[in-house]
């Protein structure tokens, strides 16, 4: 979809003949900021001349697909998230390293404000699990609920509770709307709650909270037993609080799409500016491809220069 009536570009920098007609294929995921930048940087895409394909992908299986070239690109690589699934990919090669953003990532449990109010002892994990009751459902019985992301997130809460003894149970929401749903009832009857929430987006706009503080995360705490804090069990620490937020490309793409891998490399986005994408989703409810559309008419003095 070009940006018909929203960008007129002049004769650009990179030579449109250098890249393939065959499309760049870029993957979409499950959650707001992945789907506006994937079409936001799509559309710059095809302001060059390059024909581009979107395709619905596992979040972790991408890192595989993108190794055999079946996918050319991937703009958010969460540190907590998918930092294993991006790691053994480029042990096995066909995929490499496109650059970071300025943005840092975490990812981890996390409660709204009014939550404290029902356990005073946040945001200390033990303090968590002394409340647990308080946050027990029908479902959970007497342990406490954890509302946990989609399970292709791979998160291993269920290993950090055994890990870490505590008393609650991991269910799993099917999508990051229902996450949303969830603080949207809690916050109607004043409910303490805890889900798994992630920075950057838009929530702290819109309900103020703070993240679990887990035993601090130790590099080899969710393979090694011996690290971190029971030494019987892996993943028993806290997600990394300052992490990466990486690009990722298949190694034919610089020969083939020349053109569209310099603007890769060059693509950069901060916490604010990512935020800003997945509100347009979330809270102001406007169809992923549309909100890209937006996004970049407002913002042309950011990413102009990047197709120059």
């Amino acid at each position: 979809m070009a940006l018909s009536g929203v960008l007129v570009l002049g004769t650009i920098g990179l030579s449109k003949a250098e890249d393939s007609s065959d499309p760049i294929i870029i993957p979409l995921h499950n959650w707001s900021s992945q789907l506006v930048m994937s079409y936001a940087v799509g559309q710059m895409f095809e302001e060059m001349g390059n024909n581009v394909e979107y395709i619905t992908t596992d979040s972790q299986a991408v890192y595989e697909s993108i190794r055999l070239g079946d996918v050319t690109l991937e703009l958010e690589v969460w540190e907590g998230a998918f930092g294993n699934s991006f790691r053994a990919a480029l042990e096995k090669g066909g995929i490499h390293d496109a650059g970071d953003h300025d943005a840092y990532t975490r990812e981890d449990w996390w409660y709204p404000s009014w939550t404290k109010d029902a356990c005073p002892g946040l945001p200390s994990w033990e303090a968590l699990n002394e409340c647990a009751a308080i946050f027990a459902t029908p479902e959970t019985g007497d342990k406490g609920r954890f509302l946990g992301g989609p399970v292709d997130w791979l998160k291993h809460d269920a290993e950090r509770v055994e890990g870490l003894g505590m008393n609650f149970v991991v269910v799993n929401a099917g999508s990051a709307t229902a996450l949303w749903a969830e603080l949207k009832s809690a916050e109607q009857n004043n409910r303490p709650t805890v889900i798994f929430n992630w920075t950057p987006n838009f929530v702290d706009a819109v309900w103020p909270g703070e993240f679990v503080e887990f035993p601090a995360w130790e590099e080899g705490c969710d393979v090694d037993p011996s690290v971190g804090y029971n030494p019987e069990t892996t993943y028993d620490c806290g997600n990394p609080p300052n992490g990466y937020l990486k690009k990722a490309a298949w190694d034919g793409m610089p020969e083939k799409w020349p053109g569209a891998y310099e603007v890769l490399k060059q693509i950069n986005f901060t916490n604010n500016q990512i935020a800003e994408m997945a509100k347009l989703v979330d809270v102001d409810g406007l169809d992923p491809e549309d909100a890209a559309t937006e996004w970049l008419a407002a913002n042309e003095d950011l990413w102009k220069p990047w197709l120059m």
